[in-house]
């Protein structure tokens, strides 16, 4: 068997079982949620109505029938730009038109996202004004979400073009060792957006005003104090304009580092709640969360770099994933979008892992808050948010170990209730 056959048949099996075992999880979440609908779980009885408790169950099995026909729609869309030749077409029409330098790789890396935008665009629409509508979290108008797709679409061509044109040039002329080169820029772009994004790429999308209620101001700023953490200012952001979800971050990077509250979380929680939930996401930069986050994205994407940079030149590596690259020009725009089309299906099944690490780190950050404010708070704070957010308390626990990056409410309850 040559190593092209091999290739095709190891992908096509790991899509395969990919999208078992992601249908067989999906189907597992709807029918656990479904279940428990009809009785709220005996530790929430007193703080949850049943009628939210619905809600949320409702709103979990929607989005999950949502997710299982995109699932559906995108392994069929991957085989066709993969095995079934999309890719490998789509490549030869535009080397047909405008040869196969520079300019014809920039073209096929825009219209492969282009195309990808388009197709999954049914879904997104769906999802945002008949799901998130029917249950009353959408706020978006199609005017603002006519605004924001012209928004990002330019933002994504000042900021994605230059880079990629960097990236491809690395490819064709720093040598073998081209990748250690775009793995430097491509993680020096990384940090730059880290620190320009708060200031100037957030505000083309919302309004941030800095904190006006002096007495809340007072009390975040001495809890930040007390942890040891500055930031660069307070800031309210006008999630209500989009949606009912609420949420509240950090952003930024060394000294641009800034805290922002949606105004529906303001709205939502006291001023004790709102104080756990700040220390909650301190606990994340007091355990270095962030830091160690961005160290494995760093040896990670090295890694990454690293295989595509061997694979690249492997001739099997296009033709095995139903590609034939070009024989009078560079394929570096084709090798990069089948590395990024493959490794997703190959590493699916480590997924379990960085979720598990996620989870880790929420109880560890719910731990520091209880240590900084009461932990009382957190626990109430977490039951509103799951309730406004339509968040499901009885998810699968099969799923919850594949898929969750947060723990569910009754673990993050039951911790806070033996902290406190």
């Amino acid at each position: 068997m040559t190593p092209s056959s091999t290739l095709t048949l190891a992908f096509a099996a790991f899509l395969l079982a990919s999208l078992a075992v992601r249908f067989w999880l999906a189907t597992r979440q709807i029918r656990h949620v479904a279940t428990h609908r009809d009785a709220v779980p005996t530790p929430f009885a007193e703080r949850i109505t049943l009628h939210a408790h619905q809600k949320a169950a409702d709103y979990t099995v929607a989005k999950s029938r949502l997710g299982l026909l995109e699932m559906a729609f995108s392994g069929a869309v991957l085989l066709g730009w993969t095995l079934l030749g999309g890719l490998d077409a789509l490549n030869q029409a535009l080397a047909s038109w405008l040869g196969t330098g520079m300019a014809q790789q920039l073209a096929l890396l825009a219209c492969f996202a282009l195309v990808g935008g388009l197709l999954d665009l049914p879904f997104s629409l769906y999802g945002t004004f008949v799901v998130e509508e029917r249950f009353g979290f959408n706020k978006m108008t199609w005017k603002l979400w006519l605004a924001d797709g012209i928004k990002g679409v330019l933002l994504g061509t000042a900021i994605g073009l230059p880079i990629a044109w960097l990236i491809l040039w690395l490819m064709g002329a720093a040598g073998s060792m081209w990748w250690l080169w775009a793995w430097a820029v491509w993680m020096g772009f990384n940090l730059l957006l880290l620190v320009i994004y708060p200031t100037f790429i957030a505000p083309i999308f919302n309004k941030f005003q800095p904190l006006e209620d002096e007495s809340l101001k007072a009390r975040v700023t001495a809890l930040m104090q007390r942890c040891g953490f500055a930031a660069k200012g307070l800031f309210v952001m006008d999630g209500s304009k989009r949606s009912a979800h609420a949420n509240a971050y950090f952003t930024g990077f060394g000294a641009s580092k800034r805290v922002v509250f949606y105004d529906t979380l303001l709205a939502k929680l006291s001023a004790d709640e709102v104080d756990a939930v700040l220390a909650h996401e301190l606990g994340h930069f007091k355990h270095k969360h962030i830091v160690k986050r961005i160290v494995t994205m760093f040896a990670m994407s090295l890694a990454g770099f690293a295989l595509l940079g061997w694979l690249a030149s492997r001739t099997w590596f296009y033709t095995g994933l139903g590609v034939q690259p070009n024989l009078q020009g560079p394929n570096d725009a084709l090798a990069l979008l089948l590395f990024l089309l493959a490794v997703p299906v190959f590493t699916f099944f480590i997924s379990p892992v960085m979720a598990r690490f996620s989870r880790k780190h929420e109880f560890e950050a719910d731990a520091f808050a209880a240590s900084q404010t009461n932990g009382r708070d957190l626990g109430t704070a977490l039951l509103k948010l799951h309730e406004d957010n339509a968040s499901t308390l009885t998810p699968d626990p099969v799923y919850v170990k594949f898929y969750y990056s947060h723990p569910p409410a009754s673990e993050r309850l039951q911790r806070l209730g033996a902290a406190a």
